[in-house]
């Protein structure tokens, strides 16, 4: 068994074309999605289009939640835009989806953690801001009850990969569309890769266990750039240029 892990795209199409175009020369042609496919001052209708054209097992992320449960005028400015790009097609879609989901009978798929598509999981927020590695502890302590090998999260937007003592491992591929951002929950606190390319992952089964292989593909964000800088999105632009939120 082998595939891809897509996550956090955030209707970056450039992003999710290069990443499929990754996948095609690699000839791998199965995945799954682990949500927040849209929201953003990018491209959600392109986006959408590509993603229901493959029709990869889905989940939805805190973000899509929002786009099929509140008012727009109740939205934030992401997903306000990303809401108007949308077709009732692309909506319908989004309410299809689950928030988690056990595929390939021992691979399980989540967005933040099992109980919550908000809260983080292999990373913590300090009362000051500062993010730390999540110890295995707090990890384990999530995954408990989770009858599966591999378990699959996202959105905090950081490629990692755990061990947990009872062998099964916690993959976040990192973000496809969106390599930097900010937040104010729990507090103020920057997510940032330091690179703009497009992330994800490839897992595959083997007799030894989950081999994980990490996909940073470069591309060409400025079009995506233009458009975030155009929705007078200056912080959005500047990480999905460069990867960083801080200048």
């Amino acid at each position: 068994m082998k595939f891809a892990v897509l996550a956090d795209i955030h209707g970056n199409s450039d992003a999710l074309k290069a990443v499929f175009a990754d996948m095609d020369a690699l000839g791998l042609t199965d995945a799954v999605n682990l949500g927040d496919h849209f929201s953003g001052p990018l491209d959600a209708h392109g986006t959408a289009e590509l993603l229901m054209s493959r029709d990869f097992p889905s989940i939805r992320g805190n973000h899509d939640r929002w786009l099929i449960e509140k008012t727009p005028e109740d939205m934030g400015p992401s997903d306000r835009v990303a809401y108007d790009q949308l077709r009732p097609e692309h909506l319908d879609w989004l309410r299809t989806l689950s928030p988690t989901l056990t595929v390939f009978e021992d691979v399980f798929l989540c967005h933040g953690t099992p109980a919550s598509d908000l809260a983080y999981w292999l990373e913590r927020v300090e009362d000051d801001g500062t993010i730390r590695a999540s110890t295995r502890a707090e990890i384990e302590a999530e995954a408990q009850g989770i009858d599966a090998s591999l378990i699959l999260c996202a959105h905090t937007h950081v490629p990692r990969v755990v061990r947990l003592t009872d062998g099964r491992v916690v993959l976040n591929p990192g973000s496809v569309g969106c390599p930097g951002y900010d937040d104010d929950h729990p507090v103020y606190h920057e997510m940032q890769t330091g690179t703009p390319n497009a992330s994800y992952a490839i897992a595959e089964q083997k007799h030894a266990g989950w081999l994980i292989t990490f996909r940073s593909v470069p591309y060409d964000p400025r079009g995506m750039v233009a458009l975030a800088k155009a929705q007078n999105r200056p912080e959005w632009a500047r990480a999905v240029g460069t990867g960083w939120v801080s200048a």
